[in-house]
């Protein structure tokens, strides 16, 4: 018995340190050799005009994905907060920057308790919401091969490698799905009986993962659902895109070599492979990759490559951190105008909540 306890805390403090661990090492190769005095000196020169811009544009972002996020949420409720949806969007980015991975859950449970809807459907969108992420991210990488004046597969050797497995589990995922919505029942009790004879505690929970996806997966039907989620997954990609390009001009990039939309894309589309990667924010694997995509496919030189690095994710970082202790902020003092309590980090994940 003490055995198993000592093995479970062992477990849990290498989950912690282990995403640490990671930033450090990618911190440490991504700016080894370069000479970092002079990329901050670079930032201190930095156009205060392109990161106000560089700013409107990180908002309109996520904006657009709040706003694609509510044809998701319309099977469950149609009428919701343009601000709540926003607002949790930010706060599930924000999370993610001091734990990774949790914002995507924290923000189904914050949003949930917001609106007081389904919880278990909240999270579920999500979930489709990560499949489509990752079908159109995949897709502008392809568009990013297609743009790049040499080979890109080439130059990004791992690249082909994770867009064939990438296509690969998306297409596995959408059969499943499909199985899964028109055989519902069949799956379900197949692996619930399945999961009785291993473990009641893991049979109640894979009851519940099957009800999150089956609430999810509802939110996509109708087609101009599906329309409207197409042309909001481009309009946020091109929103990314242009964050990119907009940094640039930060540090009259312009200047030392040509610049063009196309580019932005291509370090766009690139560098989204960092948050496969987890570390709180992308802290760490961006950097590395900005860096190589920059000074090797581009020729940017390595210092202004690591301030274009430093200051994008610096400024992201501190958004989302702020935007969540606000919208946090905001939450607790209409909570406490209706005479309910505070809400706090864990409060979010209690089932039995005041309102019910």
């Amino acid at each position: 018995m003490t055995s198993g306890k000592t093995n479970n805390q062992l477990a849990k403090v290498a989950g912690y340190f282990f995403p640490v661990i990671l930033t450090i090492l990618f911190l440490y190769f991504a700016f080894k050799g370069i000479d970092l005095q002079k990329s901050l000196s670079l930032i201190a020169q930095s156009s205060l005009l392109a990161i106000f811009l560089y700013v409107i544009v990180f908002f309109a972002s996520h904006l657009a994905r709040a706003l694609r996020w509510r044809y998701m949420i319309k099977s469950v409720k149609k009428d919701v907060s343009t601000f709540h949806l926003f607002g949790s969007v930010m706060v599930g980015y924000g999370v993610s920057c001091v734990i990774p991975r949790l914002g995507e859950l924290y923000r189904g449970l914050f949003f949930g308790r917001w609106e007081n809807i389904s919880r278990t459907s909240a999270i579920g969108t999500i979930v489709v919401e990560r499949i489509i992420d990752i079908a159109t991210f995949a897709l502008a990488a392809l568009i990013s091969v297609s743009l790049y004046s040499g080979d890109l597969y080439n130059e990004v050797s791992w690249l082909k490698t994770s867009l064939i497995i990438g296509y690969i589990l998306i297409f596995l995922a959408t059969v499943f799905l499909f199985l899964l919505v028109r055989y519902q029942e069949l799956f379900k009790n197949i692996f619930l009986k399945l999961a009785a004879k291993i473990n009641k505690n893991l049979e109640s929970r894979l009851e519940g993962l099957f009800n999150t996806l089956i609430s999810g997966l509802s939110s996509i039907k109708g087609t101009k659902n599906i329309i409207m989620l197409v042309i909001w997954s481009a309009v946020i990609l091109l929103l990314y895109a242009l964050n990119s390009y907009v940094g640039f001009y930060i540090f009259g990039m312009e200047y030392t070599g040509r610049v063009t939309f196309a580019m932005a894309w291509i370090v766009m589309t690139i560098s989204s492979f960092s948050a496969m990667i987890p570390t709180p924010g992308g802290t760490g694997p961006y950097h590395l990759i900005s860096i190589f995509v920059l000074t090797q496919l581009f020729s940017f030189g390595y210092e202004v490559s690591a301030a274009y690095a430093l200051l994008t994710h610096f400024i992201s970082y501190l958004l989302f951190v702020i935007s969540t202790l606000i919208i946090i902020y905001i939450v607790n003092v209409s909570r406490l105008k209706k005479g309910l309590k505070r809400e706090s980090f864990l409060s979010v994940f209690s089932i039995n909540t005041e309102e019910k």
